[in-house]
């Protein structure tokens, strides 16, 4: 483990020089709602909510016609109270990294979204809104959609549309403690080419992590029927082993296969209709929820959008989430057992 941590300590210092003299690019995404939320039983109210909001630095450097250096430090930023995400004296919250890219691909370190993570990318139609998937994909202790610390990525060359991307992440925190599993792995197979875009993922975390031992398999893929209409699908398996001392009860509950089928229809080049279904199959009875939204979104131009999504989540008698939690500053609580709901209407503008 000591080698590896001086081959990455060793990488990264020797990428900086050249980071010194690259072109910095500002940039970020401003997104909030208005969103009226009612979780079916004695909560219903409107709120302000700050979706995924952030301010960004990015830039590369050639080095020699063969080789550039690159980076990107991103901070997630609340536009509804002024702060940032967690803790308002952190920085860096969102995909950091730093790297070297050339004919062999790419390797970065840092802090990012996990291959695993960018995968569900294709089926991907409310992300960062009400309704988004991973109100139903990101459950408790199970859950995957993570970007990890201390991660070192490699990315394929393009190959004829196809490209892998395999991530390791040697532990959480500021150093690996002794005698400890604290590793991850992330792996992810990609495709693009004509009208098929999908991706098939993997990844496993071991026990001596926050959360416990999980592992997932995830596949997502959008296929363009017509030039207006396209016809997304999604899947994911997850079993959840926990700590030594974790219930078997526990282990099933969070255990879970989670699948759905949606679709986007352009009225226009810049307004599309949109509709997704999800359902979540636990290892437990008593613990499975269903989720469908529906949407319309309109762009104003190349950076601003407007959209209004309307989601239900129904859930089982000993579940509790709502299609609102993830990815969103406004995250009120769902029901145990009820049928939750949001209306929202939102604004994202990119720059």
């Amino acid at each position: 483990m000591m080698k590896k941590l001086i081959a990455i300590v060793v990488s990264a210092a020797a990428v900086m020089p050249a980071l010194a003299a690259a072109e910095v690019n500002i940039y970020g995404r401003v997104h909030v709602s208005t969103d009226f939320l009612d979780d079916g039983d004695d909560y219903s109210e409107t709120n302000i909510s700050s979706n995924s909001s952030r301010l960004g630095f990015k830039g590369d450097h050639q080095i020699n016609p063969d080789l550039k250096a690159f980076f990107q430090i991103e901070q997630q930023i609340n536009f509804t109270t002024g702060s940032g995400d967690g803790n308002s004296t952190d920085f860096a919250t969102r995909d950091t990294f730093v790297g070297l890219g050339g004919n062999f691909g790419a390797v970065q370190l840092g802090r990012f979204d996990s291959p695993f993570k960018v995968a569900r990318g294709p089926a991907n139609l409310f992300g960062d809104q009400v309704g988004d998937m991973r109100n139903l994909t990101r459950v408790g202790n199970a859950r995957f959609d993570e970007r990890y610390d201390n991660t070192v990525q490699y990315t394929t060359p393009n190959f004829g549309g196809f490209n892998a991307v395999l991530a390791y992440s040697v532990h959480e925190g500021q150093w690996v403690e002794q005698d400890q599993d604290s590793d991850g792995i992330s792996v992810a197979l990609n495709y693009a080419g004509g009208p098929l875009e999908a991706s098939l993922a993997y990844e496993a975390v071991e026990q001596d992590t926050g959360r416990g031992e999980r592992d997932g398999i995830r596949a997502a893929a959008a296929y363009k029927l017509t030039d207006a209409f396209k016809l997304v699908g999604f899947y994911q398996t997850v079993d959840y082993d926990g700590f030594d001392n974790t219930s078997e009860a526990l282990r099933d509950q969070l255990s879970s296969d989670t699948w759905g089928l949606g679709g986007e229809y352009k009225i226009t080049s810049d307004t599309a209709l949109k509709a997704m279904w999800m359902t979540r199959d636990s290892d437990a009875p008593g613990y499975d929820a269903d989720m469908w939204v529906v949407g319309v979104e309109h762009k104003l131009d190349k950076a601003v959008r407007i959209y209004a999504n309307y989601a239900v989540l129904d859930n089982d008698d000993n579940l509790a989430l709502a299609p609102w939690i993830q990815a969103r500053s406004a995250t009120p609580a769902g029901a145990l057992g009820e049928k939750a709901s949001g209306l929202s209407l939102g604004l994202r503008y990119d720059f």
